[in-house]
This record gives C-alpha cells, sequence and structure tokens, in this order.
C-alpha cells in the first residue's frame, strides 16, 4: 500500500495564499461546495457522490462539513459531520444537510462579504446568507495553477499509472484484439499500479479513430491506436497519449507524421518558461505541423490539469494565458489524416520551473 498522506505544511500554505487574495478583495469568509476546491484547501479526497463545504474565514480558520466516516485526516480547524446515509442508502438531500450544518454554525452573525463559486453555489446557502456574494472561483482556479509537492506527489503516481497502461498495451496490441480487451487490461493496469481503485478515468480508447470511448471492435492491420489516458489518483489527473501501430510496421507515412510531431516537442521543450505566451506556443506548433505533407493539426497544444482533467494555462488561440512557474501542463500536437489510418497524437506532460520545464513523462514516445 502507498503512503500519501495529507501534507499539512501544504495545505497551510494554500490557505494562505488564499487569505491574501481575500484580504485584497476585501471578503470576510470563503465558501467552497466544489470538491476539487474542498480538496485542495482540506487536503482531503471525498468519493464524488458525497456533498461537502468548506468555509475559510479571514482571520486563517477553516472549517469542513463533511459525512460521518471512521476517520477524516483533514487539515481543518474544524471538522462538522453529518449523515451522509441513512442505514447504507445514500440520501440525495446532502447539499441541504451540509448546508444546514454550514449555516447554523455561521449562526446570526452573517458576514458582510463572502466569497462564493458563483457556477455551482446554491440556493441552499445562498438563502441562509444575508452578505454581498463575491464570485471567487475565478481567483481560486488561478491559485490552483501552482502545484504544490503533495499535488505533485499524487499527479506523478497518477502519470506512473500511464506508463504501465502503455506498457501493457504494448504487449498486448495486435491485429485482431478488441478495443474493449484493451480498456479492461489497461485499467488493470493502473488499478495494479495505485494499489486501489483510480478515483476517474479516461479518456480515448478507440483503434483507427481520433478518439471516444472503447467499442465493441476489433483492431485492425495497418491502423493506427491512439491512447489518451487520463486516470486519476485520489483525485489528481494525468493525462497523456501515445499512439501505437497495431501490427508494429508503421508506414511511410505514418513514419513521416510521427517524425513532425517529435518536432513539436523539441520546440516546446526549447522554448516554454515563466513569461512564455501559451497562445504564441501554439501558433508557433501550429506552423511546424502545418509543414508535414501529411495530415492536419486542428486542436488544442494542451492545457492545464491536477484536480480538474482541464485548467490553465490553455495552449489554445482561445485564451491568452502566459506560461507561469508552479504550472503542470500537458503539450499533445497530432496529425489527422485517412492515409494514417486515422492519425497521430503524442502528449507528454510538464512542470513549469524558473527558467523552462521539467518533463514528467520520460516514456517511450515511439509507435
Amino acid at each position: 500500500m502507498n503512503n500519501y498522506h495529507v501534507d499539512v505544511e501544504a495545505c497551510r500554505s494554500r490557505k494562505n495564499r488564499l487569505i491574501a487574495q481575500m484580504q485584497k478583495l476585501g471578503i470576510d469568509i470563503v465558501i467552497v461546495t466544489q470538491g476539487e476546491n474542498v480538496q485542495w484547501l482540506s487536503g482531503v479526497h471525498f468519493a464524488w457522490f458525497f456533498e461537502t463545504v468548506a468555509m475559510l474565514s479571514v482571520d486563517g480558520h477553516l472549517t469542513l462539513v463533511c459525512p460521518e466516516m471512521p476517520s477524516i485526516d483533514a487539515v481543518a480547524d474544524e471538522v462538522i459531520t453529518y449523515e451522509a446515509q441513512w442505514y447504507s442508502t445514500l440520501r440525495n438531500d446532502q447539499r441541504h444537510a451540509s448546508s444546514q450544518c454550514l449555516l447554523k454554525r455561521i449562526g446570526t452573525t452573517s458576514p458582510n462579504r463572502v466569497g462564493v463559486e458563483f457556477s455551482t453555489f446554491g440556493p441552499h446557502l445562498a438563502a441562509g446568507l444575508r452578505a454581498e456574494l463575491l464570485d471567487i472561483e475565478p481567483d481560486i482556479y488561478h491559485l490552483r495553477r501552482f502545484k504544490h509537492a503533495d499535488e505533485l506527489a499524487m499527479i506523478r503516481k497518477a502519470i506512473a499509472g500511464t506508463e504501465k497502461m502503455y506498457q501493457r498495451a504494448r504487449e498486448i496490441i495486435e491485429p485482431g484484439i478488441n478495443e474493449l480487451e484493451v480498456f479492461n487490461q489497461l485499467q488493470s493496469a493502473a488499478v495494479e499500479e495505485f494499489g486501489e481503485r483510480l478515483t476517474q478515468t479516461g479518456n480515448d480508447y478507440q483503434c483507427g479513430s481520433r478518439g471516444g470511448s472503447p467499442r465493441d471492435r476489433i483492431a485492425e492491420n495497418s491502423e493506427l491506436y491512439i491512447l489518451d489516458l487520463g486516470p486519476a489518483f485520489r483525485g489528481y489527473f494525468a493525462d497523456n497519449c501515445r499512439t501505437i501501430a497495431v501490427n508494429g510496421k508503421p508506414t511511410d507515412d505514418q513514419r513521416q507524421a510521427w517524425e513532425f510531431v517529435m518536432s513539436a516537442f523539441e520546440h516546446v521543450e526549447s522554448t516554454v518558461k515563466p513569461g512564455k505566451s501559451a497562445k504564441e506556443l501554439f501558433h508557433e506548433v501550429q506552423a511546424i505541423l502545418d509543414e508535414s505533407p501529411v495530415g492536419v493539426f486542428d486542436h488544442h497544444l494542451g492545457h492545464g490539469f491536477g484536480l480538474f482533467p482541464h485548467e490553465a494555462p490553455h495552449l489554445n488561440p482561445n485564451w491568452d494565458d502566459t506560461f507561469q512557474e508552479g504550472d503542470v501542463f500537458t503539450a499533445e500536437p497530432g496529425l489527422y489524416a485517412p492515409e494514417l489510418r486515422a492519425g497521430i497524437r503524442l502528449e507528454n506532460n510538464y512542470r513549469v520551473t524558473s527558467d523552462g520545464v521539467e518533463l514528467l513523462t520520460d516514456f517511450s514516445l515511439e509507435l
């Protein structure tokens, strides 16, 4: 069994960074109900079917409201529990129950300015507050970009799961194998690496296709098998991709497209550092891949990831993000055409350092 304990100092650092933003905005308390943000503050991952809530006061007091459990290893000054299950049956009114616990804790001394997540803050809590509500969600997303040591440890574990999945894929993929069999065996490889269940899985498991869920379909000779894998370990995602030639013998067109995709990584690794424009990087890689005599590149170049599959920075012309130290992101150049059956996508994960990037996926990119 692996040991990934809640990191008290890392949680306190995240809390203090949020408090600094609260002080800047004149916010008295922050209330978060999204599971990722509750985990980010408290260090505890709860299953998706539990409704938790956390409240942080500007004086640094963190209150966690969560289901009754045998033990809760949370970095919180106060833990309030509610019954999420009655006789082992999950209640579907958990949000009401958790909200009532928090409102009782707040009492009659309602704060003046409260930061909440506008996209998910519901009426159960809003009806009980007599305060000005401000959207703190964009600020939290920005703060979450910097990954602390405990977060990196779980991301690295999730990535280790993908490495084992690709190893298994290279052992079993051949003409005639069913996509569902590949999916099942890859899930098993990740579970064996984690020593526990996956908290999420994904993404693309189709052969001879740009992507999608596995089908009851066999892999055919000369096809390329794009495996874009995103298992999560205790709430933290990996997201990387490898493409495998089903028969082990890439065609000339497939090999040439692979070489162009590989050249994109050289550019990413030589140019990305704090201050680099992610939109600019997208256009630079687009220009590189446009030179390929076969295939088109027509999707984003990548994105940040962590407690959610797609976070900032966005390597996408629809955003104008700038790389920052502490970012963890993917780069996923690809080329697609019928003659490639159906294309090549390769994806590496990186962490932005003070003067460049650290490669987190140092395993084979071969077809």
